[in-house]
């Protein structure tokens, strides 16, 4: 089974304003909301690809029963953890400027943390376990740390999708998949990236520091695979980017969903990246038939340093990497 662990769910509530003026009342063209989250996204993309898979979690309030019942309407099976502050709402306008305000969510007490631990504790290593998402303030920085370390003794396969000290200390645990984007790279070995030959042989370092597979996120430009096998490139379907809130973690659902079904590494590492570019493509995540629809055109091949003159570009745009991170 598939478990995905959001410490901090969110109702993310969308909404499109005419020109916002600051000051003044401004009224919506229209609305949506929606459960949040990085590991809500990839248990939404996994279900929307047949993958039955268990979100984990802290909620509370009636925040937090839309969160679940929204999920449960998705046909995702859920096992949060209540708890007495409410769910936070995310707030995110989409006008002549986009402006988010994100809330800081319930704060989680020592109880809320053992009933989790005790719940992880169960998980075998028939199980994937994906902790997705920063670990808010009120909970210790080392959580993921804790958790991997407690979950690697029952060798559940364990993905971890952050930033920042977390990723640093996760990596160490050693981590089935991870998934850094450049900047994230530089910032763990203090360096300046200049071009793909580099990105990769920190990729590698990645590798040896403990993380069994390493993807990163190239944007519109594709993705690298840095496993066992080699380093491989996928290249992106071109198209309009509508919407690039949870690509990054469509690529994860989309290749834990080929993964749990084949164990073939470049089949996943395909799978991801059609997922995530649908996403990138649509208004909401990706659906099953839009990313069937754009596998062929997909191709997975070894990296070669040939491919080096072709990437290069990506790092003269390199801010546009965020859309697919």
């Amino acid at each position: 089974m598939i478990y995905t662990l959001t410490l901090n769910p969110s109702i993310d509530y969308v909404v499109n304003v005419d020109n916002l003026t600051l000051g003044k009342v401004n009224r919506t063209l229209n609305d949506i909301k929606f459960p949040g989250g990085k590991g809500i996204n990839v248990s939404r993309v996994l279900s929307n690809q047949g993958v039955s898979n268990i979100a984990l979690g802290f909620i509370g309030g009636f925040t937090g029963e839309f969160v679940e019942k929204s999920l449960k309407d998705l046909n995702i099976n859920t096992d949060f953890i209540k708890v007495s502050g409410d769910t936070r709402i995310n707030v995110k306008v989409k006008s002549n400027i986009e402006t988010e305000i994100n809330g800081s969510g319930p704060k989680i007490s020592d109880e809320g943390l053992k009933c989790l631990f005790d719940k992880l504790s169960k998980l075998t290593c028939s199980d994937i376990l994906v902790l997705a998402g920063n670990v808010q303030n009120t909970l210790p920085s080392t959580l993921y740390s804790q958790i991997q370390s407690m979950v690697n003794k029952n060798k559940v396969k364990v993905v971890v999708d952050t930033s920042g000290p977390a990723l640093l200390e996760a990596i160490k645990n050693k981590p089935f998949l991870i998934k850094p984007n450049n900047h994230e790279i530089s910032e763990i070995f203090n360096v300046k990236i200049n071009n793909t030959d580099e990105l990769i042989n920190y990729g590698r370092k990645l590798n040896e520091m403990g993380a069994e597979n390493v993807i990163i996120s190239l944007a519109g430009d594709g993705a690298l695979l840095i496993c066992s096998q080699g380093v491989f490139f996928g290249n992106a379907p071109k198209g309009k980017v509508k919407n690039s809130v949870g690509a990054g973690d469509s690529l994860v659902g989309g290749f834990l969903a080929e993964y749990s079904k084949t164990s073939d590494l470049l089949k996943a590492f395909k799978n991801g990246i059609a997922s995530g570019s649908a996403s990138a493509f649509s208004l909401d995540l990706c659906e099953k038939d839009f990313v069937q629809e754009l596998l062929p055109i997909i191709n997975i091949v070894p990296y070669k340093m040939i491919l080096s003159i072709l990437l290069d570009s990506f790092f003269s745009h390199s801010w546009l990497l965020g859309s697919l991170v």
